[in-house]
C-alpha cells in the first residue's frame, strides 16, 4: 500500500519499507479491470489484493465501484483474497462501510480508532474459516498452529465503552446519512467560490470526504463540473504543489477554518448550515488573499 501510494507509483519502497517487502507487491492500475486480469492470469501466487474501497488515502485517487464489482469477480476467480482497508471508510460512508454501499463483499476488512468511538483501538472482521487460524480451540481441534493476534488494547473497558456508544449512534440515527450530505453541499460550494473567483481548482470526493485539487498541470476545468476520473495520479497527490498548499492552509486557518494537509478533510454529522457558511467565506478570502500574494 505505501509503496504503491507514497512513493511515485512504482513500487520502489517507501523509507521505512525493507525492499523484500516491497519486491512482493504488485501494483495494478486502479479502474483497469482488464489490466488486472492480465496481472492474475500471468502472476498464479498472488495471495491476496489490498485497497481502499473508495480509492486510495479516503478517495484522493478515486476508484469507479464498477472496478470494485469486476475486482471481486477476479479475485475469486482466481482463488486471491480480497481485503479492504476501512480504516477511513468503515462506519463513515455508510453504517456497514463502503462494503455495505457498493454491495461487494471482501474476505477481510480492516477498521481502526471508529470502532472504538475514536480511542485506541482497531480490528480485523471477515470470513469465519479465515478468522478461525486465530481461534484457540478451532486450530487445537484441527492440529495447525494458531496464528499469534496481540494487541496493546485488546478488552481495553474504555475503548470497548467508548465504540459500543458510538456504533449505536452509527446503527440507530441517519449520523452518516446527514454527514455524506453535508459533504456533498461543501464540495458543491467550494467549487462555486473557486468558478466565481476565476480559479481553476477542484473541490472532489465521495460520501462526507473532501479534496482539493490544485491543478499543478494548469488543465482547463469547470469547478461545478470537475471530474477526478478525468485527471493523472500524479495531478491528484497535490505533493507537486507543496508551498502553495502549505500556504493554503495557512490563510484559511488565519480566516478560521482549518484544512487537512492533503489538501480537504474530513466532515461529521456536527457540521451544520453555521460550519458551512463559515468556511466558504474563510475560502473566498483565501483565495483573494493568495491572489493579492501573487501565489495564483
Amino acid at each position: 500500500m505505501t509503496s504503491g501510494f507514497a512513493n511515485h507509483f512504482d513500487g520502489s519502497p517507501t523509507t521505512g519499507v525493507l525492499p523484500g517487502v516491497a519486491g512482493n507487491v504488485l501494483l495494478a492500475e486502479q479502474n483497469d479491470a482488464d489490466g488486472l486480469a492480465r496481472l492474475l492470469e500471468s502472476h498464479d501466487d498472488v495471495a491476496a489484493a489490498i485497497l481502499e474501497p473508495t480509492g486510495a488515502h479516503g478517495a484522493r485517487l478515486p476508484i469507479d465501484p464498477r472496478f470494485l464489482r469486476a475486482l471481486r469477480e477476479l479475485t475469486r476467480q482466481h482463488g486471491v483474497l480480497l481485503i479492504f482497508d476501512e480504516v477511513v471508510t468503515g462506519f463513515r460512508v455508510a453504517p456497514g462501510g463502503a462494503q455495505a454501499e457498493y454491495g461487494v463483499t471482501p474476505d477481510l476488512t480492516t477498521l481502526a480508532k471508529i470502532l472504538s468511538g475514536g480511542l485506541p483501538g482497531g480490528a480485523v472482521a471477515g470470513r469465519k474459516d479465515i478468522l478461525d487460524l486465530l481461534d484457540f480451540q478451532v486450530t487445537k481441534a484441527a492440529d495447525r498452529e494458531k496464528i499469534a493476534h496481540p494487541g496493546t488494547f485488546n478488552a481495553n473497558p474504555l475503548s470497548a465503552a467508548a465504540g459500543t456508544a458510538a456504533l449505536e449512534i452509527v446503527g440507530t440515527t441517519d449520523a452518516c446519512a446527514r454527514a455524506n450530505r453535508y459533504g456533498e453541499s461543501l464540495r458543491r460550494r467550494i467549487n462555486e467560490v473557486f468558478e466565481e473567483e476565476r480559479l481553476p481548482w477542484a473541490a472532489y470526493g465521495t460520501f462526507s470526504m473532501l479534496h482539493i485539487f490544485t491543478n499543478p498541470d494548469r488543465v482547463a476545468i469547470t469547478p461545478t463540473r470537475f471530474d477526478p476520473h478525468q485527471q493523472s495520479t500524479a495531478s491528484l497527490t497535490g505533493n507537486r504543489q507543496a508551498d502553495i498548499v502549505h500556504k493554503l492552509r495557512l490563510a484559511m486557518m488565519t480566516n478560521g477554518v482549518d484544512f487537512s494537509a492533503s489538501p480537504g478533510g474530513l466532515v461529521s454529522a456536527t457540521h451544520g448550515e453555521p460550519e458551512l457558511e463559515d468556511t466558504v467565506a474563510a475560502l473566498r478570502k483565501t483565495v483573494r488573499m493568495l491572489k493579492q500574494e501573487g501565489e495564483i
